[in-house]
């Protein structure tokens, strides 16, 4: 192997294993009647962008520890803690095993997950049962996911997206939250937005939340250089947030340090990732 690949393969392996990711990506579903997700869809742009899914999907935790409900299942279910490279993998061989597999794998896959979440039950700081499987709260959970992932793509992501490809990304995701059971899932960047906005009443910043807040801010990098690099993209998750949802978190908006370095910074590091971990090359279907 020339020394340029090999540089290039070891450098993504260590990113892939820094972050909680296998060595190499899962090999995907390019027959268009077995795919789950269309092989030409926008859904494969925006998650094969390692680097502007990373700032999306700590945009997403954040956004969903805002429910008390969906972060009570959270505190008393899950290891995120103890273990939260093998949560972050498991979250990762969901999404690429939907978005990538074939409708037989991305059926086990959610199969699975509803059949883990059966156990995720329980009662909440303000006495109200939760339950993971509850339509309301998995709808909540996919458009935290869906708003957040979009987001992050548009602003870190390496190509530029149309509106209707918003509402392209938007409405092929909701295909999946169907299948997971969420309540009236939004098919449209409007849609997405009004959900969102609809669950302010029944949001709150929790001890639980307080609590998750801290440890994803803090991370579990093992380097400085990881370190600096994680806190960049976390501020930049932040900045996804509505201003509410960043109000809620008690984490201010610093549109000054935003506009003048963490945003020009994280674009770098995006740009930078993408060198060593290219996206996966864009399928046109002829005709």
């Amino acid at each position: 192997m020339p020394a340029p690949e090999l540089i290039q393969r070891r450098a993504s392996t260590s990113i892939r294993r820094a972050i909680g990711l296998t060595p190499s990506r899962l090999p995907p579903c390019l027959d268009p009647s077995e795919t789950y997700f269309p092989v030409d869809g926008i859904s494969r742009i925006v998650h094969g962008d390692l680097s502007s899914m990373l700032v999306g999907g700590l945009g997403s935790l954040f956004f969903q520890m805002l429910h008390p409900h969906s972060m009570a299942g959270v505190a008393q279910h899950s290891r995120y803690k103890s273990d939260p490279r093998g949560r972050l993998l498991q979250t990762a061989n969901f999404i690429g095993r939907t978005t990538y597999g074939s409708k037989t794998t991305a059926h086990a896959d959610i199969r699975r997950v509803l059949a883990v979440h059966q156990a995720v039950r329980g009662v909440a700081d303000d006495g109200a049962t939760y339950f993971a499987n509850d339509p309301h709260l998995l709808a909540w959970v996919h458009a935290c996911e869906v708003s957040m992932f979009l987001r992050g793509y548009q602003i870190f992501g390496a190509l530029t997206l149309s509106k209707d490809d918003a509402d392209t990304y938007v409405n092929e995701m909701s295909t999946l939250a169907r299948d997971l059971g969420a309540e009236n899932p939004p098919t449209s960047v409007e849609e997405l937005d009004d959900r969102l906005e609809s669950y302010r009443p029944e949001l709150r910043f929790s001890a639980d939340a307080l609590a998750a807040r801290d440890f994803v801010t803090l991370g579990y990098m093992d380097t400085a250089a990881q370190r600096a690099v994680y806190r960049l993209l976390v501020d930049s998750a932040l900045n996804l947030l509505t201003p509410w949802a960043r109000e809620l978190l008690e984490m201010p908006t610093k549109p000054v340090r935003s506009r003048l370095f963490t945003q020009p910074a994280t674009h770098v590091v995006c740009w930078t990732m993408r060198q060593i971990i290219p996206p996966p090359t864009r399928v046109t279907l002829p005709g």
